[in-house]
């Protein structure tokens, strides 16, 4: 932790953060002075990464869970009186199919997690920083909700409405002092993106093909923009989705 960082004396909550670039994020959130509490569904995990991260705790939710997503954040608010900034980086993969052959019950999953949990994620963020005076929200998209996705249509789908959403609530609470922007990451080497591999062996050197910058990002990288936008630094940027791509998608 360091006293001159982006985030120095922030509250945060990083949803997803048990492993890829939720991990990374809190790490690197925590280096640049903020206290971070971390919301995921293995306390395992939430358990082994707190101890390495001064200040730190965790609750464990279940993302695609309305009451569960709202337990969360009303824990910061418990522990530390506030919420300032919120990393909505929580999401669930599904094996790839296209449109014609997509089964409900993945169809179901993915839009539970990753719009419904990011959409009342949100919800509850807004209201807690609202009493507090202001704050900084990022939510996870993908360089998938920018372009085509055949393999994976829900998921582009899903993403797609968390621009949506990101854009509406910039412009609803922005009188309040609150900022509401997304990263659209380009392929990053996660666990997520791994099980994708097993799936479609060698989809990622095709996707690393058609990247410009020729290589995937690690988690540290997405993290790090994340971390631009929930800072000072990026005071008037509010419903923006910014492209974290490698140039894939230009």
């Amino acid at each position: 932790m360091t006293e001159n960082g982006m985030l120095t004396g922030k509250i945060a909550l990083v949803t997803g953060a048990s492993r890829g670039i939720g991990a990374a994020a809190a790490r690197l959130f925590t280096q640049e002075g903020a206290t971070v509490v971390l919301a995921a569904r293995t306390e395992s995990a939430l358990k082994t990464l707190a101890e390495d991260l001064p200040g730190a705790s965790y609750v464990v939710a279940d993302l695609g869970d309305v009451a569960s997503v709202e337990h969360a954040v009303a824990t910061v608010v418990e522990r530390h009186g506030r919420l300032d900034i919120a990393f909505n980086n929580g999401a669930v993969g599904v094996p790839p199919h296209p449109v014609a052959d997509f089964p409900e019950d993945d169809f179901d999953l993915v839009m539970r997690v990753n719009l419904k949990g990011v959409f009342y994620a949100v919800s509850a963020e807004v209201k807690a920083m609202t009493r507090t005076g202001g704050g900084a929200i990022v939510n996870t998209s993908s360089v998938g909700s920018l372009i085509g996705n055949p393999a994976l249509p829900a998921y582009g789908a899903a993403k797609r409405a968390v621009n949506s959403l990101t854009e509406s609530a910039a412009v609803t609470y922005g009188p309040a002092g609150i900022r509401v922007n997304a990263i659209a990451p380009g392929l990053t080497m996660t666990e997520m993106v791994e099980e994708w591999n097993r799936h479609d062996p060698g989809v990622v050197d095709r996707i690393v093909a058609g990247t410009p910058l020729g290589r995937a990002a690690a988690p540290e990288e997405i993290a790090e923009s994340a971390a631009w936008l929930l800072s000072d630094r990026a005071s008037f940027v509010t419903g923006a989705v910014l492209p974290v791509t490698g140039g894939a998608g230009v």
